[in-house]
């Protein structure tokens, strides 16, 4: 490749992961926007995803699945639990593990919160055809691959 298509390259490849990262700071600052009122953050929600999505997960499984550290899945946990949104208990192999259950608040909060989700990215997607997101999706998988192939085996297996 010559100098300037090197140099064209990496200005397009450096504006493409600014424009992901704003787009992902205004989609999570407005998603905190709307979720305030009801006590809870995007943070909190992500736990909140994946116990539904794993029920009984340990502090520790909730954290590797939030990428977060366990001392912050706790604290997280802490909020949750004062909010009436989950129940921690005891594992039943060992009871040294303290699990996570979602309360009937928890899931009424998730329903809400995912219209909120639905409505901002109704109005983040407005005008892009589906074949085009689609090949956005892919791209995006091609670029997650070349950095964290683990991720994308993930994805691929729905975990």
């Amino acid at each position: 490749m010559s100098k300037v298509k090197d140099e064209t390259r990496q200005k397009q490849t450096r504006q493409a992961a600014q424009l992901m990262k704003r787009i992902l700071i205004h989609f999570r600052g407005q998603m905190d926007e709307l979720l305030r009122p009801q006590g809870v953050t995007i943070a909190q929600l992500q736990v909140l995803y994946a116990i539904r999505s794993a029920p009984g997960s340990s502090g520790a499984q909730l954290a590797r699945s939030c990428y977060v550290t366990p001392q912050t899945v706790q604290a997280l946990l802490k909020h949750l639990e004062e909010g009436g949104f989950i129940v921690r208990g005891k594992d039943r192999v060992n009871d040294r593990i303290v699990t996570a259950s979602l309360t009937l608040a928890g899931e009424q909060l998730m329903e809400s919160a995912e219209k909120t989700a639905q409505t901002i990215q109704e109005r983040l997607w407005q005008g892009v055809a589906d074949s085009d997101l689609s090949r956005l999706n892919e791209l995006l998988m091609q670029c997650l691959g070349n950095i964290a192939p683990e991720s994308v085996d993930e994805i691929s297996s729905g975990r």
